[in-house]
């Protein structure tokens, strides 16, 4: 496959001339210099996002429909780098280690249409032929079907057709962008077919299908005419300082097209986001999913090294406190206290972000009766669903993603909130009813499954050995391995070991350094019994192998952005096999 990582020495080159990875203990200390070497001048990191064909298909449109020549030469070099990373079916994956997809395949088609590549579109209507069928209709219908109930995602899609001359507007599923006005509490009651993320595309997707295709309903037609203003002027409020809402390339692509669309290519919020847009382009003409994960690559490495063995800890809890939101979201009126994934004015307090900055900042020295802990507690208090698990962003407005509860955000939650308030009464019945929910959805096999990571070769594209680890790991650190669940999550990674001693996201994927360090961690952590220790020994030589090979600079895309999106993050081999070698290494200490 193409590749777009460093080379595959990557790391390599940390070791002494000469010297090669042999041990367990050599390839973590490649791997521990490889990520301390990629702190940033502050201390923290930053990492490197894979680049995205829909994030460049849906930039490319946007900055086509929003400007007349003068990003010209940015919306061409995106359709260059569309044509170079097609795969050899005619379509396009998410990322240029992914198979074709419908979403992302139709996004690039319609991207290739402004700058009318013959050979890339002919190369892609064949595919879309085979995948949906040959005519527009099949499109339409193959999305419809797609997604189902979920709007999120098909209604953009349809949207940048519409935009792109593909389909008639009249295909486009009109969105209730005049309930943006209403109070946000009340959008869980509303039954709203869009999460709770989306009100910028609700509104400017609604509008230019307002604009494209008016109603025919006298009445909704008014009430729509009449929220244009009031909802643009909601949009302004909430769109980031930088531009770019949620820092996501597609969202807010999706709505600078849609405004473009509506006539409105020149509202504040439209040019700040083609700003935006033009900012983060690449060098090879391509855009990232979205602009960094910095906050979470921090927790994580802070995780894996353990922070006492890091130079410079003022400075990187200084940074991360001067993280927490202090003011309660505009975006989407969450409370003060909680951590973004991001270091960006884009970024949203979540149910990942807020347990690994707590964990890392006491582990950093903060006590835990600090201002900022105390409110990171509550944030994640508050957020805690009525059956017991957490959610990513919100209190559910429903069942649709990231307002529901999972598996592998409440084990980080439950995880955070046992250290950092471990004699806080509210904080102990909230972990009690966190690991109800766990036993209760724990899966017959042993495993669990995450909502933000996935594996493109698994049934259903689903990553339970990333789930059950991170389960597993706060199940040790609490204590709570005497838990029939505990066992049985230990049982499942052995049982899905690959004979290479790796792991990928189930039984019988291609081994990953990602998974498989996760893994080793899981079944390294607390008092493993002699299998779960034979099988962390087998997992720990393949990362030894894996790191001898250049492992570091190949990482695999497991990550899920928003449900669907799949990426690759520079840093998460170096993080997580430091991890779980760490781990390892320590096991062995123990026991001499």
């Amino acid at each position: 496959m193409r590749a777009e990582t460093p080379a595959p020495s990557f790391g390599l080159e940390l070791l002494p001339r000469g010297e090669s990875v042999t041990t367990i203990a050599q390839a973590c200390d490649v791997a521990r210099r490889m990520l301390l070497a990629e702190r940033g001048p502050d201390g923290h990191w930053t990492g490197r996002l894979s680049s995205s064909a829909l994030s460049t298909a849906t930039a490319v449109t946007a900055l086509a429909a929003s400007t007349s020549t003068a990003h010209a030469t940015l919306v061409a070099g995106g359709v260059r780098w569309l044509a170079a990373n097609q795969n050899a079916d005619g379509g396009w994956g998410d990322t240029v280690d992914s198979p074709s997809n419908l979403s992302t395949t139709l996004l690039a088609r319609a991207a290739a249409e402004f700058a009318t590549d013959r050979d890339c579109i002919a190369k892609a209507d064949a595919y879309l032929a085979r995948a949906a069928g040959p005519t527009r209709e099949d499109w339409i219908r193959a999305i419809r079907e797609a997604y189902g109930k979920d709007r999120t995602f098909s209604v953009p899609i349809l949207t940048d057709l519409a935009i792109a001359g593909l389909i008639d507007w009249k295909s486009v599923p009109t969105l209730p962008f005049e309930f943006a006005r209403l109070p946000r509490s009340w959008f869980r009651f509303m039954r709203l077919h869009v999460v709770s993320y989306a009100l910028p595309a609700l509104i400017a997707i609604g509008q230019a299908a307002h604009a494209m295709n008016p109603t025919r309903c006298p009445v909704t037609r008014f009430l729509r005419r009449r929220a244009v203003e009031p909802t643009l002027a909601l949009l302004e409020r909430i769109q980031p300082s930088g531009g770019g809402f949620l820092e996501a390339t597609p969202l807010t692509s999706f709505v600078v097209m849609s405004l473009a669309a509506a006539d409105r290519a020149q509202h504040p919020v439209a040019r700040r986001g083609v700003e935006f847009l033009a900012r983060g382009v690449r060098p090879d003409g391509s855009w990232p999913i979205d602009t960094n994960l910095a906050t979470w690559l921090t927790t994580q490495a802070l995780d894996s090294l353990g922070p006492e063995s890091i130079d410079g800890a003022d400075a990187i809890r200084a940074w991360l406190l001067a993280q927490q939101w202090r003011t309660r979201h505009v975006y989407t009126d969450s409370a003060p206290g909680g951590w973004a994934w991001t270091d960006l004015p884009g970024g949203v307090s979540d149910a990942d972000d807020t347990p690994g900055a707590l964990i890392a900042l006491v582990r950093l020295g903060v006590r835990t009766d600090d201002p900022a802990v105390v409110s990171g507690v509550r944030w994640l208090l508050d957020l805690q669903n009525s059956d017991g698990g957490w959610p990513t962003f919100c209190r559910g407005w429903g069942k649709l993603p990231f307002d529901r509860s999972t598996a592998d955000l409440t084990a980080h939650a439950v995880r955070a909130l046992s250290l950092v308030a471990p004699d806080h009464a509210r904080a102990s019945r909230a972990i009690e009813r966190g690991f109800k929910f766990l036993m209760r959805t724990q899966s017959s096999d042993g495993s669990w499954t995450p909502l933000w990571f996935g594996n493109q070769h698994t049934p259903g594209k689903t990553n339970p050995v990333y789930g059950t680890a991170r389960a597993l790991v706060a199940y040790a650190e609490i204590g709570q391995l005497a838990r029939p669940e505990a066992s049985r999550a230990a049982a499942y990674l052995i049982s899905v070991q690959n004979p290479d001693g790796g792991w990928g996201g189930a039984k019988a994927a291609p081994s990953t350094t990602e998974e498989t360090a996760l893994a080793v961690r899981a079944l390294a952590s607390g008092a493993p019994d002699a299998a779960a220790l034979a099988a962390a020994r087998s997992g720990g030589e393949y990362l030894a192998r894996r790191i001898s090979e250049g492992g570091l600079a190949e990482p695999a895309p497991i990550g899920l952005y928003f449900s669907v999106l799949w990426y690759s993050e520079k840093l998460y081999p170096a993080i997580w096999s430091v991890g779980a070698l760490r781990a390892l290494l320590a096991h062995d200490e123990v026991r001499a």
